[in-house]
């Protein structure tokens, strides 16, 4: 939608009210020459479509100078997400990411709306690394668990061997991974990582300098009880 003197301008301004249109100014601080950009369908896409806008826009007209480095962390993210196809939550991080201490109780209630202790280190717009602090309570990662609709017997088969660590008392903890191939690309100006990865992958994954992935020998797919099906 374009504001212009006479209001917003936009094929789709007839499917709202007045008041909701007013709305959007009002909430967005609009003024005439903005464009006001909108995406519909599901959270994850419409966040995916709006993202990449963002980004775009951003290269244009408020990329770094070379030499400045803007960081920036990205906190409180969705602990979990619905899944259409399964039709149950899955963990948007892993399984074992702690809750925000707050938003526990909204297992029995919304587990949507709960907030992890994860984050993510952004550096002039891209992702360099990212973490969380891990579940350290068997309660916890029971509630975690039920949210994800793995049965006791599941859980204990899977992950019996942590659930039985946890009643030992394990310590606070979490950690964080850095891309170290994003960092070099940042550092030495260029777009894709394919440009400073030492093994750079074709869009089928084959490896030109390796020629990986190649043939195995039957002998060494028996040493790893690994068996092909055509």
């Amino acid at each position: 939608m374009k504001l212009e003197e006479t209001g917003l301008s936009s094929p789709i301004a007839k499917f709202f009210s007045r008041e909701t249109l007013d709305g959007l100014i009002t909430a967005l601080e609009a003024g005439p020459g903005d464009l006001l950009l909108m995406v519909a369908d599901r959270p994850n896409v419409t966040n995916e479509a709006l993202g990449a806008i963002r980004l775009h826009i951003g290269r244009r007209r408020y990329a770094a100078e070379p030499g400045q480095f803007k960081f920036c962390w990205v906190t409180d993210f969705t602990l979990l997400e619905w899944d259409e196809e399964g039709k149950r939550y899955q963990a948007v991080h892993h399984p074992f990411t702690m809750p925000q201490p707050e938003d526990v109780p909204l297992f029995d209630s919304e587990p949507g709306k709960i907030r992890a202790l994860a984050y993510d280190l952004v550096l002039n717009g891209q992702e360099i690394g990212g973490g969380s602090i891990r579940i350290h309570t068997r309660e916890i990662q029971r509630k975690m668990f039920d949210a994800l609709g793995l049965s006791e017997e599941e859980a204990k088969e899977k992950f019996g061997f942590f659930l039985e660590a946890l009643e030992y008392g394990t310590p606070p903890h979490g950690g964080i991974a850095l891309g170290l191939d994003r960092i070099v690309a940042i550092l030495a100006g260029v777009d894709s990582i394919r440009d400073v990865i030492a093994f750079p992958k074709t869009q089928r994954a084959l490896d030109l300098m390796t020629d990986a992935p190649s043939n195995v020998e039957e002998k060494q797919l028996c040493e790893l009880g690994i068996d092909l099906l055509a």
